[in-house]
């Protein structure tokens, strides 16, 4: 130790350990207090999406005849004015006429009079009703021919009401953002992992190769995007699984040509033929220097193409080519929700803030990780 002093040489010191693109983006990414609250949204309503219906206490396609077009509540149904109304329909199916009937807070008393003895066994209307539980016999007069029967509610909650066919549009909504996202997520990776591979691949190969690979696809841009669409469902019949293939194998040509104009200016850079002049391989180039790169513009492109996929969706389910009934999404639901809006707007409502709730986290999102993952800005 002495003679290094004596000499001047400084001691030996540890290597400092880098950071690497990844972990200074997530150190980044967490900073950007807008995209983390995003990100804890979204996480939020896809937790809803993926375990609240099974809270709900309903079926997505349970169809409820009583409560057709029910608007939202937080109280419990049925309520106090559709009761009456809902004891003389029964009565009126058992040929009967309903007089006295008293609401009560947790069932319904009615007096029915008929011309002849009344057959007990019809009480089964009752049950078969949304609103009512098994009816009772309670006071019997004129021979049966005037009973007083007592029936207990039913009680549901709609927290979001009912859509036209009298659904739950909570269990619905829920379900339709499994839809949504699956096909919005799913079909967004395939398409940027396709893309992003094959325009790098083409913009750094170039010359004939690059020639190649775009003729190619701008010989599926030629092909229309619905004449697709028909074929796989004429080949391989009506499939939930198509939306991802037919999204995934079409969407991916714009990214393939954003990366490849990224590519093309990035491999003339000074670090890339520093890579090259040390004989780094072709796929390691690639992976290290060019495809992270260009991560800025693909976030970017992938939080414009969430949405776009979801409208895609909605657009082939309206022609019968997409998800079918009683499946939904979000899209299906804004375009049933649309055509009452005058009389149910909640129909349209609910699920456009959850589509638009999800479409501004995306933007969030790929704004901080836009920001994170520029090498300009480290």
């Amino acid at each position: 130790m002495s003679d290094l002093v004596a000499s001047g040489a400084a001691p030996p010191s540890s290597a400092v350990k880098g950071r690497s693109l990844w972990a200074d983006a997530r150190s980044r990414l967490v900073r950007n207090r807008a995209a983390l609250a995003s990100m804890i949204v979204l996480a939020l309503i896809a937790l809803a999406c993926l375990f609240g219906p099974a809270m709900t206490g309903h079926d997505y396609d349970q169809v409820y005849q009583d409560y057709t077009r029910t608007p939202a509540s937080l109280s419990s149904f049925p309520k106090p004015d559709q009761v009456a109304p809902a004891v003389e329909r029964i009565a009126s199916r058992m040929r009967a006429k309903a007089e006295d009937i008293v609401v009560g807070p947790d069932s319904v008393r009615a007096t029915l009079v008929t011309p002849r003895p009344l057959d007990e066994r019809l009480l089964v209307y009752f049950e078969r009703s949304d609103m009512f539980l098994p009816a009772r016999v309670v006071d019997k007069a004129e021979e049966g021919r005037r009973v007083t029967v007592e029936a207990p509610f039913q009680k549901m909650h709609f927290y979001f009401g009912t859509d036209s066919n009298g659904r739950d549009l909570l269990t619905r909504t829920l379900i339709a953002g499994r839809v949504s996202l699956a096909i919005g997520v799913l079909a967004t990776t395939v398409a940027i992992l396709i893309g992003v591979l094959w325009g790098a691949a083409a913009g750094y190969l170039g010359g004939r190769v690059d020639a190649v690979m775009m003729r190619a696809v701008d010989v599926l841009y030629s092909l229309p995007f619905i004449f697709f669409v028909i074929l796989l469902v004429v080949f391989f019949g009506r499939n939930f699984v198509l939306m991802f293939i037919a999204v995934g194998a079409v969407e991916w040509l714009d990214m393939a040509r954003i990366v490849r104009g990224q590519t093309l200016s990035i491999k003339r850079q000074e670090y890339v033929q520093a890579a090259e002049a040390m004989g780094v391989e072709t796929f390691g180039i690639l992976r290290r220097h060019v495809i992270p790169n260009t991560l800025g513009p693909v976030v970017v492109y992938m939080t414009l193409l969430v949405p776009k996929v979801i409208l895609l969706e909605s657009f082939l389910s309206f022609l019968g080519l997409g998800v079918q009934e009683p499946m939904t999404s979000w899209g299906v639901l804004i375009s049933e929700g649309a055509k009452n809006i005058q009389g149910a707007i909640y129909m349209l409502i609910w699920p456009s803030v959850f589509l638009t709730a999800t479409l501004f986290c995306l933007n969030f999102i790929g704004d901080g990780l836009r920001d994170a993952l520029d090498p300009k800005d480290r």
